[in-house]
């Protein structure tokens, strides 16, 4: 049960990559109230432009943002379907992040990609240290950013879109826009973790938007705060507490867990934190 110091490394820094991703998810689903499942094909999307960058000689830190864009374009193309052609933003994630796992496989050529030979930005510096400075960036730049006229209109048409058209705020702009920026972030955490990890897989998104939305729950369980600053960090803070719990729970013997059991480990999470908080409220 007990967890090793590599073990607890590890875990906080995945959960700081996934800190990105449910900043990303947070503003889908909390701030513009859209539920957005491109994630899933977003994150090995950035994983594979990032991959197949690098193993033809980009630096890496060009790569990640490239991939980024890559995530921008997948968040525009689902903020089309549903804006544009007025199909249900669910069902508009759902085309997109079916479409992507081909993009994917023609941006590597195969499956998947090994990074072990090439350089990575984790290089230089222990990938924990690296990593809590770009978060903690972030973090700053997405409270910084909602703060501005843009951001309080992307705010504004999340709590009411039709009192937000009628004073003159773009509703489909600013879809897209959050949509574009969210999937960037998303990739932006892919192709950290490919470089992370060593690899890139097709399958890598898997789960994602689970993940994402748990982190966000969980944050918003141990953090409860009206102040947008905060309910950023919490999401922050409940990827990392996840991270933790998933690792504790997948090295308990005692419970016969294994790997493959991630999934319904982050299902009962998300269920009984829930549960927990509405039986609060």
């Amino acid at each position: 049960m007990i967890m090793s110091l590599t073990q607890i490394i590890g875990s906080l820094e995945l959960g700081l990559i996934y800190g990105i991703v449910a900043l990303a998810v947070y503003m889908s689903f909390r701030i513009l109230d859209f539920p957005d499942m491109t994630v899933d094909g977003s994150l090995p999307l950035g994983a594979s432009i990032c991959a197949a960058l690098m193993v033809h000689g980009m630096d890496p830190w060009t790569a990640v943002l490239l991939a980024f864009f890559g995530g921008c374009l997948a968040g525009l193309v689902t903020g089309i379907l549903n804006v544009r052609f007025k199909i249900l933003g669910l069902l508009s994630g759902i085309l997109t992040m079916t479409a992507l796992y081909s993009v994917n496989l023609r941006i590597m050529g195969r499956p998947n990609i090994a990074l072990m030979a090439e350089n990575s930005v984790f290089d230089a510096v222990k990938p924990w240290a690296l990593l809590m400075v770009l978060v903690g960036l972030i973090w700053i730049l997405l409270y910084s950013f909602f703060m501005t006229d843009l951001g309080l209109g992307i705010r504004a048409i999340g709590i009411n879109p039709r009192v937000s058209r009628a004073y003159g705020v773009s509703v489909s702009r600013m879809t897209l826009l959050t949509l574009s920026f969210s999937n960037g972030l998303v990739a932006l955490a892919g192709a950290l973790l490919c470089q992370m990890q060593g690899f890139a897989d097709v399958n890598m998104g898997l789960g994602t938007i689970v993940i994402g939305l748990a982190s966000v729950i969980l944050g918003e369980a141990i953090l409860p705060s009206r102040s947008l600053l905060w309910r950023f960090f919490a999401c922050i803070l409940g990827s990392l507490l996840y991270r933790i719990v998933i690792a504790l729970a997948l090295n308990a013997g005692d419970f016969g867990l294994k790997s493959s059991d991630l999934n319904l480990v982050t299902a009962a999470i998300v269920a009984l934190t829930m549960i927990a908080s509405r039986r609060k409220s």
